[in-house]
């Protein structure tokens, strides 16, 4: 029972690790919501902002002057705490896979191996944490800017929803959550 829990929170842990990874690295957090928008569709992404032409297909993207450069607080904020997970979230399976039981490293002392699989649940669940925050920061804040163009009757002539990489980042930390709470309370 517990090798086969093992497995399955590793199994759990590496694709919401990919899940993270991606909505890190991937450029549509915000997509336009406008119907009336048919020529082109705008994403807005934490390193750089990209605009597809529906027509033909051409996607041109426009990066961020400098990492260091001045950017709203949403995308400062968002990348650090996804940055912080993927790191996290990455040292949890390194530490998981040596932590597995069909793993041969340490098989003489089971007990270690368990503190491992343990650290690596209590790592992940921080790394999980932090991916859910940045990614719920940065919903939070679209929700509320698009609230509050609403609420002042100002229509900019595009709006902007949530994108699948803001979901995929949620979906992801829920994950990697869900992997930790397998290694931290049922293992024991």
């Amino acid at each position: 029972m517990g090798a086969a829990l093992q497995v399955t929170a590793f199994g759990l842990a590496l694709f919401s690790t990919l899940f993270l990874l991606l909505a890190t690295c991937t450029d549509c957090w915000m997509v336009n919501a406008d119907d009336s928008l048919e020529v082109s569709h705008k994403c807005r992404g934490l390193w750089r902002e990209c605009v597809t032409n529906m027509q033909d297909g051409v996607r041109t993207c426009d990066q961020y002057d400098s990492i260091l450069a001045d950017h709203p607080v949403k995308i400062v904020v968002t990348r650090t705490l996804m940055i912080t997970a993927d790191l996290l979230a990455g040292l949890a399976l390194a530490t998981l896979v040596l932590g597995l039981d069909c793993i041969t490293f340490l098989k003489e002392d089971p007990r270690v191996k368990l503190k491992m699989c343990f650290g690596a649940g209590v790592i992940l669940g921080t790394g999980s944490i932090l991916g859910l925050i940045g990614s719920m920061w940065y919903a939070v804040d679209v929700y509320v800017e698009r609230a509050m163009l609403v609420s002042h009757n100002i229509f900019l002539g595009v709006h902007y929803d949530f994108g699948w990489s803001c979901w995929l980042g949620m979906a992801g930390s829920t994950g990697c959550f869900v992997a930790s709470v397998l290694l931290t309370c049922c293992l024991h």
